[in-house]
């Protein structure tokens, strides 16, 4: 989690669905929401379901925007090293489930943070609610995003194994 004050909390509606680098009730509910929705296939192709579980086998759906970047697709945690999905897929190794109409397993790779920046940008570009969480504009040049590329995890989707 970035030691820094969460941007989107200054940023209208936003306040009310994220505190602290965590979502509120209200987030938590809408995210429930959107992810069934998503997990349907009834929204854009740009968005996707992650199913993960959590320590106690629960499991999680998180509704994430996927970022294409040279061919391959990403998942980035706009609040940081403490997502809860992403504390999830760490857990497991890396091992998830995309949903969009029908599940798919995966393998999600951890991208290191000197190799994040460009996919950062990327994904702020697609990512219109999302890139409110960042410290700088979606249209910055990728220098600027190599300075909070280790606040932001970044995993590649892979097909798995």
């Amino acid at each position: 989690m970035p030691s820094r004050e969460d941007p989107a909390e200054r940023a209208g509606y936003l306040r009310f669905f994220y505190r602290g680098w965590r979502p509120t009730r209200l987030g938590r509910l809408w995210s429930r929401a959107y992810a069934w929705v998503s997990g349907l296939g009834l929204v854009p192709k740009i968005l996707l379901t992650l199913e993960t579980r959590d320590k106690s086998g629960r499991d999680c759906a998180t509704i994430l925007v996927v970022a294409t970047y040279q061919g391959q697709r990403y998942l980035v945690s706009m609040l940081g090293n403490g997502s809860e999905w992403v504390q999830n897929v760490r857990a497991a190794g890396g091992k998830a489930s995309i949903k969009r109409g029908r599940s798919q397993a995966v393998l999600l790779t951890e991208i290191p943070p000197q190799e994040r920046a460009p996919i950062l940008k990327a994904w702020s570009q697609v990512a219109t609610s999302g890139r409110h969480h960042l410290p700088i504009p979606h249209d910055a040049p990728v220098s600027a995003f190599e300075a909070i590329a280790g606040d932001y995890p970044v995993f590649r989707i892979d097909p798995a194994l």
